[in-house]
């Protein structure tokens, strides 16, 4: 089996196993993701998907296709179990992630549009930075840690490296660190549990 197919392959398992715990969490109602958030991501990891297979990225799209599917279905459960904490920040947050999202669409630069929805993806975490940094533990730790794993994994299983392909999940893993360590150093600073 061809080296970049396997990483591939485990970074799809590990991204899919990372949703396990987060939607049981959810359930149990440890867990509250922020609505806004997840409708941004689904949004933009699903067009990233398409740009993802178009460009050559081969096995390291694997686990972003996978994981859209989930994505959605958190997307689904936040309406229901997710945080009500919404300020009038992340509305405009939300707003502006779509007003992006219509002209990221309409644009002919493929490079310039991963660019764009690089930044709308990453402007997605911060209604989620907001309310991990007021409630730390309204996030399940071990899922973040493994999604930045499944990600640099993924990158590693990439099949060419170029802009278009590379920009996309790059920014994701910085982000996912940055929400990682939100949730982290505020359990610290709150003498929480530092693992869910």
């Amino acid at each position: 089996m061809d080296i970049k197919l396997f990483i591939g392959i485990v970074s799809a398992i590990i991204g899919i196993a990372a949703f396990a715990p987060y939607i049981k969490d959810m359930l149990t109602k440890k867990t509250r993701p922020h609505m806004f958030t997840w409708l941004i991501w689904v949004l933009t990891q699903g067009t990233a998907v398409v740009a993802m297979w178009t460009g050559g990225g081969g096995a390291g799209a694997i686990t972003l296709t996978i994981c859209l599917v989930l994505v959605f279905i958190v997307f689904l459960l936040s309406i229901k179990f997710g945080t009500r904490d919404i300020t009038h920040s992340d509305t405009t947050v939300l707003i502006v992630a779509l007003v992006a999202i219509l002209i990221w669409w309409q644009l002919d630069n493929p490079i310039l549009a991963v660019v764009i929805v690089s930044a709308i993806d990453v402007l997605g975490f911060i209604p989620s930075y907001r309310k991990t940094y007021k409630d730390p533990l309204s996030e399940t730790i071990s899922t973040w840690i493994m999604y930045v794993l499944s990600n640099i994994l993924a990158i590693i299983a990439l099949e060419q490296y170029n802009a278009l392909i590379l920009t996309y999940i790059t920014s994701i893993v910085f982000a996912e660190i940055l929400l990682l360590s939100i949730i982290y150093f505020r359990r610290l600073n709150t003498n929480s549990k530092l693992l869910k």
